[in-house]
Order: structure tokens, then sequence, then C-alpha cells
């Protein structure tokens, strides 16, 4: 074996980790934490109706595959989403992600005349959250991200963002509880 050189084992498809793309391994069921970014930043959702347009797009994208979507925030550059996978597994996670960036780039360049633009989102990255402090903490930062990036003073204000619903929803007890999940971590590590 050749120094640097990868064994025969770690080049099977989705277990080799490479430098500027994050690793997808769906194997397991479960809730999913998932970010993607619009490519060098892009103001790609920048009015109202294009965040309208882009939300059904995830509700529907995912209700479609049989996901249940926890959490979202829409803004303009960027999205994320906490989603429970269907009792199948999670292999259909790369599916649904490429159907959402697909049809987005098909849209968008429509709208922006721009029929040859194709790259216009960076690589996305999922976590799998195995323990509730993860989970909790992650609720909590999906939901205060709009507020987090200053666009409102609080995110139950963001239209585009699952804060409102779950503070209509849950007890307030249970909203008191997630939003005293820290999540500094977890934008440090988003890059936000």
């Amino acid at each position: 074996m050749w120094p640097g050189i990868p064994s025969e084992e770690a080049c099977v498809r989705g277990t080799r980790d490479w430098p500027h793309a994050p690793p997808h391994r769906l194997s397991e069921s479960g809730v999913y934490f998932i970010t993607a970014r619009a490519r060098d930043q892009r103001l790609l959702f920048n009015t109202p109706g294009r965040r309208d347009w882009f939300e059904q797009l995830i509700f529907d994208a995912f209700a479609e595959a049989g996901w249940k979507l926890e959490a979202w925030a829409v803004l303009s550059n960027h999205y994320h989403v906490v989603v429970q996978s269907p009792q199948a597994g999670a292999e259909t996670l790369r599916k649904v992600i490429r159907k959402i960036h697909s049809l987005a780039t098909q849209r968008l360049n429509v709208e922006d005349q721009t029929p040859g633009r194709t790259r216009l989102w960076q690589n996305y990255r999922e976590t799998h959250l195995t323990y509730a402090e993860s989970y909790f903490a992650r609720l909590n930062y999906v939901h205060q991200n709009p507020r987090h990036h200053g666009l409102v003073p609080l995110a139950s204000q963001w239209k585009w963002c699952s804060a409102a619903a779950f503070k209509l929803e849950a007890t307030p007890a249970w909203v008191k509880t997630i939003a005293s999940f820290p999540f500094d971590e977890i934008a440090a590590e988003d890059g936000e």
C-alpha cells in the first residue's frame, strides 16, 4: 500500500472523505440536519416571491419522498432543514436534494435569463442526529437562523422559517426548552 493512496475498501462509493465534498453516509433512517448554500454566496432568493416558491419546493420535494419536515429556514443565499427520513432509510436524501437544487436552478435560470448557468449550489452537508441534545440544539438553530443573521428581531417574524409554526403548535414550556439549547458551536461549524 502506497502512503496517501486509499485502500480498495476505502474507495467503496460513499466511504472516502474528500477535502471539498462532505461525505454523504445515508444508510440509517432517522432525523437529519441539512445545510445547503448558494455558490459564491449568491443571493438566489432575494425576493419574497422567490423565497415563497423555494420554501414550497422544499415542502413538496420532501413530502413526495416520504420525509417529514420538522424545521426549516430559507434565507437569500442558503437554507437549513431538519427532516425525518422514511422508515425504509435515508438513501433517498440525495435524490430529494438533487431535485430541489435542479428545479431551483432551472427556474432561476429562466427568471434571470441565464440559460447556460449550471452551478448555483455548493455541495450540501447533512448530519445524522443521533442524540437528543444535538437534535434540540439544531431545532433551535434552524428556528433562530433569521434572527441570527439580523433579518428580524424575532425569528417568528421571518415568514420563511418554522419558528412561528413551532411557537403556535408547541406549548410555551416546550418553546422555552428548545430555545435554551445553545447553537454557537453549530453556527461556527456551519461557517456563520
